[in-house]
């Protein structure tokens, strides 16, 4: 069985970085942490800690008012080390010509952040048996 963890998380104006309202690269990296800490403790029992990014692609900006879907999965299990695979899609974009609080659901979702890295759980930290 493949573990998989979602986060649902709306940019707010707090969130953005730069002019335009854009969102920083590194606070989707964030994100894909805290998903990585979710898939850990299902799978360990314990949150591990990130040891290394394979790749990151950001590949689609990200704005304030933008609601995004990030997902990951476990792809690989060692005896301490977890191989994860993450994406970031942006599902509900702001419609500020239309009114300040319209928004619309994209009829596909846009893939905005790709990554792979692998996180770690020392064996004595392990408390759940596979």
């Amino acid at each position: 069985m493949q573990e998989i963890s979602k986060l649902r998380v709306r940019i707010s104006q707090q969130d953005v970085h730069y002019g335009g309202g854009l969102l920083s690269g590194s606070q989707l990296l964030e994100f894909f942490g805290d998903v990585a800490t979710e898939l850990l403790i299902r799978h360990d029992g314990d949150e591990g800690l990130f040891r290394a990014y394979d790749s990151v692609e950001f590949l689609a900006p990200v704005f304030a008012g933008d609601y995004l879907e990030i997902e990951g999965k476990i792809t690989h299990v060692g005896n301490t080390s977890r191989k994860m695979e993450f994406t970031a899609k942006k599902v509900i974009t702001p419609e500020p010509t239309v009114s300040p609080s319209a928004a619309r659901l994209l009829k596909e979702p846009v893939l905005v952040a790709k990554a792979s890295g692998t996180c770690v759980v020392p064996k004595e930290l392990q408390r759940k048996k596979q």
